[in-house]
């Protein structure tokens, strides 16, 4: 459907509408409200919460986040990892050490406050307890063919050269897009503190247990006198899934301190086929479902899709008609698919054979060295689950043998 509004009146005047609207302040929006603020645009970042609020994350910070920071930006890290133990559903416990950091720790409301900050730094204007119930790209509501209409809860309506929707999977952005979701999984989580003695055993090291389920995993984060404990696992399954985070809390003898935080979210990954835009309207982050299928990572995959979405919103703005605001909409798919659909493909894959095969995997990880330097790799970001594919003749092979 075209943006544009076949009756559309007198234009309104520029001092009302804003060159790009973001919706959603988590890492995925605040990185987009900060691209197009850099580039020098007027940009309002809405938010329905009031900031810092608490997201149910392990909070684990891989190098491509660290690489798609704004400069100069200071992790409010908990911990610096250099050891993770692996367990096979509580068994065949082994620890791999290194000596460089292989990733950091931090707590969700600390790092996205600081990233809101950095993009109203650039000159974004940040507006919380602001609830979005529709866009409208034709209509009333739109004075003209280069402007969108953001209702807010209570009626008003905010207009905007081009929209970034930064809202969650669940969110209205997505759904006004048409987002696909074809992988759905439940995770719960428990922020449990611990006494001194206890958080001093666990100190720049993380578990990461292969769960009972099919795909399913555990972990701990050390973060403090905190201990992150969650597991993960394919939604249907509730009762299991629960099961598994009393089983797993109760077996690294947690059992006995009592959560600060109790929490379940749900992530979901997009389908290949799934739109990332719609008329002037573009989505990132877990509004468009981009997060890592295997692990479930989302933090990178909203840090980068959010600043690409930020950038091309800026062109998007800029376009006059609605054929130059769709080709630039296509080209911020496009830079979309050609990475991080690449490595959502390769992570579909990696799932699949460890649904199947997740105790050849842990031995892999566990007694294979070139697999433990690929997996610190990939956690410092000098190389990916695609770039380890395409470069490694005997990771292209275990792939295709689990493909037939």
């Amino acid at each position: 459907m075209s943006s544009e509004n076949a009756d559309a009146g007198r234009e309104p005047e520029e001092s009302s509408v804003w060159d790009v609207v973001v919706v959603g302040a988590g890492p995925a929006g605040a990185s987009a409200a900060y691209a197009a603020a850099v580039a020098g645009r007027r940009v309002l970042l809405l938010e329905k919460a009031e900031l810092p609020r608490y997201k149910t994350c392990g909070g684990g910070i891989i190098g491509f986040s660290r690489d798609s920071l704004p400069p100069g930006f200071e992790l409010p890290l908990k911990d610096r990892i250099h050891a993770v133990t692996f367990s096979l559903n509580g068994k065949l416990s082994r620890t791999r050490r290194s000596r460089r950091m292989l990733f950091g720790l931090i707590n969700r409301p600390e790092f996205d406050a600081g990233l809101v900050e950095e993009a109203q730094k650039a000159g974004a204007e940040l507006r919380t307890g602001a609830s979005v119930v529709r866009v409208e790209q034709h209509g009333p509501a739109v004075p003209d063919r280069r402007t969108v209409a953001v209702v807010l809860a209570g009626g008003e309506t905010v207009l905007a050269r081009a929209v970034v929707g930064a809202d969650g999977s669940a969110g209205r952005i997505g759904a006004h897009v048409g987002v696909k979701l074809d992988q759905v999984d439940l995770g719960l989580e428990a922020e449990i503190p611990v006494p001194a003695t206890v958080a001093e055993d666990w100190a720049g090291r993380v578990l990461i247990d292969w769960g009972p389920m099919p795909g399913s995993y555990g972990w701990v984060f050390p973060k403090g006198d905190t201990l992150t404990v969650g597991v993960i696992s394919a939604r249907g399954d509730g009762a299991g899934t629960k099961r598994y985070l009393e089983d797993f809390i109760a077996r690294l003898g947690l059992a006995g301190f009592e959560p600060a935080v109790s929490s379940g979210h749900l992530t979901r990954c997009r389908s290949d086929d799934s739109p990332l835009s719609r008329g002037r309207v573009v989505v990132c982050g877990d509004a468009a479902g981009l997060l890592e299928p295997w692990t479930r990572e989302g933090i990178s995959f909203a840090l980068r899709s959010g600043r690409l979405a930020g950038e091309w919103a800026v062109r998007i703005a800029e376009s006059h008609d609605a054929v130059d605001a769709r080709r630039q909409a296509l080209n911020y798919a496009f830079a979309i698919k050609a990475g991080l659909g690449v490595e959502m493909g390769v992570g579909r894959r990696m799932l699949k054979l460890f649904e199947r095969r997740p105790g050849v995997l842990h031995a892999v990880l566990t007694g294979f060295r070139p697999a433990w330097k690929a997996f610190a790799g990939i956690t410092r970001g000098t190389t990916s689950l695609a770039e380890l594919v395409r470069t490694h003749p005997l990771a292209q092979r275990a792939l295709s043998a689990m493909d037939r």
